[in-house]
């Protein structure tokens, strides 16, 4: 990797700004002054200091963001808020996106990485990724519905997977539910509930696979994750 590469992707600059603080010969590589910005590097063997303090290359981040109603799962749009917009300066990088997408008005639980190959395993149809969600209803879902979503229901002339719905609380017209998917159609949630004769209210994902959406995580919000966290993911 080419010196002044190394250095932006470890966010002391744009291309830029790093090729002046080479020239002005801020920037050690193996304990030896480096005024050539093309020099190549191998990040992980070569010590590159920088006011005497080493700097450190990640390849790959991974977020978990508390996704609120209201910004869209991409990173950019002309007309709303994005994910990726939720960012803090010091954490934004170019290559981050969204690991699939909630819907607008849904909630919840949403990985931001720039591992792409990560990403494409967590969505592939073959590994059926668990997700779970919460849900509010206008309607009481039945154990007839828990049988058709354990039977899989018809969406675009397919069949779905077989689902989960455990239903948690039933009042006179509305209920809350829980339901565990193992893929991702469009709007799936909500036109299985539909299929059934009701209506999705409110809609928050709460866990994919072993990742849960924690309690103190607020709306908007994010954090890194922890290497056990990132190891499970790859599973």
């Amino acid at each position: 990797m080419r010196l002044d590469k190394f250095l932006a992707e470890v966010g002391l600059g744009s291309r830029k700004e790093v090729k002046q603080l080479i020239k002005r010969g801020q920037i050690t590589v193996n304990q030896q002054l480096e005024k050539s910005d093309k020099r190549q590097i191998e990040p992980a063997k070569d010590l590159v200091m920088f006011q005497d303090e080493r700097l450190h290359y990640q390849e790959f981040y991974y977020y978990l963001l508390h996704k609120p109603a209201g910004v869209v799962s991409a990173t950019e749009d002309k007309r709303d808020r994005t994910v990726i917009d939720l960012f803090d300066e010091k954490d934004f990088r170019s290559d981050l996106f969204p690991v699939g997408r909630l819907d607008k008005d849904t909630e919840g639980l949403l990985l931001i990485t720039n591992d792409g190959k990560l990403a494409h395993e967590l969505l592939s149809p073959k590994k059926h990724i668990e997700k779970e969600y919460y849900a509010e209803i206008d309607g009481l879902m039945t154990k007839e519905d828990q049988r058709r979503f354990i039977e899989g229901i018809v969406l675009d002339g397919t069949l779905t997977l077989p689902a989960t719905l455990l239903i948690d609380e039933t009042s006179e017209k509305t209920s809350k539910v829980r339901i565990i998917l193992h893929e991702g159609k469009f709007h799936q949630v909500k036109r299985m509930v539909k299929a059934c004769g009701k209506e999705v209210t409110y809609l928050k994902r709460i866990r994919m696979g072993e990742l849960t959406l924690p309690n103190a995580l607020t709306k908007g919000t994010y954090r890194p994750l922890s290497a056990a966290e990132v190891d499970q993911l790859k599973g």
